[in-house]
């Protein structure tokens, strides 16, 4: 059994403002996790503590407002259960791709039309 929720973005327009928003608003500091092809600031984890972690990110064609806030859930293979998303009413938004070390994705929509995302290490 594990938690259902494995990661959080929320998407923004301005980068330094929502940066400096959040950093003071929560009183931390955000860092670059140097991500190819968007700009992607993590706040602070620690893994070996319950609770999921984020990250502000801009990246070209996802606006902010809205359904800009994105929920990842934590799968073993996110593959798999993409597989089950049109059949089930929604549509995949992007396949399977590699995030680097930090595992896989997928973006989707859900029969409301809110995307969420699947993660896994595999």
């Amino acid at each position: 059994m594990r938690n259902p929720v494995s990661w959080f973005e929320i998407y923004v327009q301005d980068m330094a403002r929502a940066k400096a928003f959040y950093q003071t608003v929560l009183a931390v500091e955000l860092n670059d996790m140097g991500m190819p092809d968007l700009l992607m600031y993590g706040f602070p984890s620690n893994f070996e503590i319950y609770g999921a972690s984020g990250a502000l990110v801009h990246m070209p064609g996802f606006p902010s407002g809205g359904n800009s806030t994105l929920v990842y859930f934590n799968v073993d293979d996110c593959a798999i259960n993409a597989a089950r998303i049109e059949a089930a009413g929604g549509k995949i938004q992007r396949d399977k791709m590699s995030i680097g070390e930090h595992g896989f994705i997928v973006l989707a929509l859900d029969t409301e039309g809110n995307m969420f995302g699947l993660h896994s290490m595999n």
